[in-house]
């Protein structure tokens, strides 16, 4: 392929795809050509199958995978920092954007939908619908994910030819209200095409996988249009590099509106359905028992191997150590802390079973609880942070076949043993996700735990921020979903209890989203956005969530806090057993000085090569990523030496040329 089709859609779509089917009778794979392709379900089957790339565990990942997702913002953090929060070493690269799922989507799409309204297709007509149907979902999020981290983009629709006028073309940016238009539109054709329970049942998309994203995405975009209202970040914002001859007719507020309707609409279809069957959370200490017994399925739910049978989830992905199809994620969820932790501002986050803050009057809150360690700091905490985080005295993993072999407790000094691969890093481990079996802890090629793909619960939570947001007030359904949720978190369903004892100010000490656009928000949206927290911890949704938010304008020498270490429990046993070493100027050490705070500071523990000592800083060009500069070369006109003429226009802030960091956007 020439470099035109490389820059724009890389990789002609796979038309020789296996499947169950006997091909016996059929062309060898190899001579297979997309007119006898595309001809039974069973192709359109095994297409749209090889195209899944849903966020989840990956096959063989090693190390905490999706439970990582948060880390580098103000829920998780790992060792090392991310460039996003050091303005000047997030630089433009060299390459360029990749529509290679785009096109594989839009080349299904040529080939069967002239075939399917022919009749030309053989096999089961519901299946065929549901397979379109599919690819519907998939292109719809593969376009998100360009949205959200580009804003403005091309719309395509179809496989384009190997022809440079043709592609230069087809690469102008369009505004990011259209693209979000352009999303919603193809999660509406799945929805009126998939099944109810998909072939192959909640390991494949259904028809409520497609309502749920598109409450997503409509609550993304219609969040963003809100908060960045203005700016350069949304069209025809002050400073907006696109055309504003694209913007005929358009009225923002308008389009806010219509976004956040969207997101009411499609998140009710599956919150009403989830609402009164929220899997049970039975508040045990461990999820299971050494004979495997579920002691709790809310915890097992994010790890069971079997998720089939959880309401909740509407789609996961399976593993099979037989067929090959394995993880190593236990090795870490099991036996150490694997790099990440949850942050103490996410910690004091959680309010106590009361329903108070814990800094409110008669919250029954002790700070020299923190003294004792974790497992005492989060006594009569909201359940979700005490049962997905590992505490003094809880169990690692079971060794029920080996009588001789006790049970493996969990031990906190990962936070300074080991490497950076296994450190706990801010002390408050992540439980979430977590296996208790041994031979999955101690063997990287058995991990079979399932993992979570879509959450019917993120509905009820996309309805409740959409609902405040459009209107200023909590209607009947976000009521009954709010209420819901506290329940299953064992805490006081009355959520106005905690608006009314919230004080934005401690808030904000340790949540970015007390802010949007640099400036407290109401009690009342905050605690929804609390709620949201709480509630999706470790399931890498934090990230856009301050994006859309734009949560981040006031960050300026914020630090990542964990436990308390000094004058704690812990600092005499791990002292004595020579774990501790301070060093910030040297580089050696693993802990943070007494003399920045008691508690540990992950990025104070070193000033060698680290650009985050002295805490995040922010720029608000990194709410959007960054094209590379072979996107504006392979655009550009004539002899493609001169960027400036390239069709394709760059993101706020960042300039055409690789290596070079973004200049301050207003």
């Amino acid at each position: 392929m020439n470099k035109y089709i490389k820059y724009l859609f890389l990789g002609l779509a796979p038309v020789a795809l296996s499947s169950c089917d006997d091909y016996l009778d059929k062309e060898p794979e190899s001579a297979v050509s997309p007119a006898a392709y595309f001809k039974a379900e069973a192709d359109l089957q095994a297409y749209s199958i090889n195209l899944y790339n849903f966020t989840a565990i990956s096959n063989g990942s090693y190390g905490v995978s999706v439970w990582a997702n948060d880390n580098a913002t103000d829920n998780q953090a790992a060792m090392g920092y991310s460039s996003r929060w050091v303005p000047g070493e997030w630089r433009v690269g060299s390459g360029s954007w990749d529509f290679t799922q785009i096109r594989h989507c839009n080349y299904f799409f040529d080939q069967v939908l002239p075939k399917y309204e022919a009749g030309e297709i053989e096999g089961n007509e519901d299946n065929i619908r549901h397979y379109i149907g599919e690819m519907y979902v998939l292109r719809a999020y593969a376009y998100f994910n360009s949205l959200q981290t580009y804003g403005d983009f091309p719309i395509v629709e179809t496989a384009l030819p190997d022809q440079e006028d043709v592609l230069v073309e087809a690469s102008k940016r369009r505004p990011r209200h259209e693209v979000a238009r352009f999303i919603i539109e193809d999660l509406k054709k799945a929805e009126s095409l998939l099944l109810d329970v998909a072939p192959g049942n909640k390991t494949r998309i259904s028809k409520n996988v497609a309502y749920l994203l598109h409450s997503r995405v409509a609550l993304f975009e219609g969040t963003w249009l809100k908060h960045h209202k203005g700016t350069a970040f949304v069209p025809g914002g002050a400073g907006w590099p696109g055309n504003t001859a694209d913007l005929t007719g358009f009225d923002i507020d308008s389009e806010i509106s219509y976004f956040l309707g969207e997101a009411m609409t499609s998140a009710k279809v599956v919150g009403d359905q989830i609402v009164n069957n929220l899997t049970e959370n039975t508040d045990t200490k461990e999820g299971m028992n050494a004979a495997g017994s579920h002691l709790n399925p809310y915890y097992m739910m994010f790890t069971d191997p079997d998720m089939s049978g959880y309401d909740e989830v509407i789609m996961w992905k399976q593993f099979n150590v037989a067929l090959g199809v394995y993880h190593n994620i236990q090795m870490q969820l099991e036996r150490n802390g694997g790099n990440t932790g949850w942050t103490r501002g996410l910690v004091n986050s959680f309010v106590m079973r009361n329903g108070l803050p814990i800094y409110a009057a008669g919250s029954g809150y002790d700070s020299d609880w923190e003294k004792e360690g974790v497992k005492a700091t989060l006594q009569d905490r909201d359940s979700r942070i005490c049962i997905f985080t590992k505490k003094d005295g809880d169990v690692e993993y079971y060794t029920p076949d080996n009588a001789d072999e006790p049970e493996f407790i969990v031990d906190l000094s990962w936070t300074v043993r080991g490497n950076d691969e296994t450190r706990m890093v801010t002390g408050f481990a992540v439980k979430k996700g977590k296996y208790y079996d041994a031979d999955m802890a101690r063997n990287h090629y058995i991990g079979n735990t399932g993992s979570v793909v879509f959450r019917a619960t993120e509905a009820l939570l996309n309805y409740m921020e959409a609902c405040y947001e459009k209107n200023q007030s909590i209607d009947a359904t976000a009521d009954s979903y709010w209420r819901a949720l506290r329940r299953r978190a064992l805490v006081n369903e009355d959520y106005n209890v905690t608006i009314a004892a919230t004080q934005m100010d401690k808030e904000a000490e340790g949540d970015f989203g007390a802010y949007s656009q640099g400036a407290l928000v109401d009690a009342t949206l905050y605690n929804i956005r609390r709620e949201r927290r709480n509630e999706l911890i470790g399931e890498g949704f934090r990230w856009a969530d301050l994006r859309r938010w734009r949560a981040c304008d006031q960050v300026d020498g914020y630090q990542v806090e964990g436990m308390r270490y000094w004058g704690s429990v812990y600092q005499t046993e791990w002292e004595e057993a020579g774990y501790v070493v301070v060093d910030p100027e040297g580089g050696t050490g693993n802990m943070s000085s007494e003399t920045v705070s008691v508690y540990i500071h992950p990025y104070q523990i070193s000033k060698v090569n680290n650009s985050a000592y002295n805490g995040y800083q922010f720029t608000p060009a990194h709410y959007l990523s960054p094209l590379g500069q072979a996107t504006f070369r392979q655009t550009a006109s004539g002899d493609k030496t001169d960027l400036e003429t390239s069709v394709v226009y760059q993101n706020p802030g960042w300039p055409k040329v690789s290596g070079q960091g973004p200049t301050t956007v207003k």
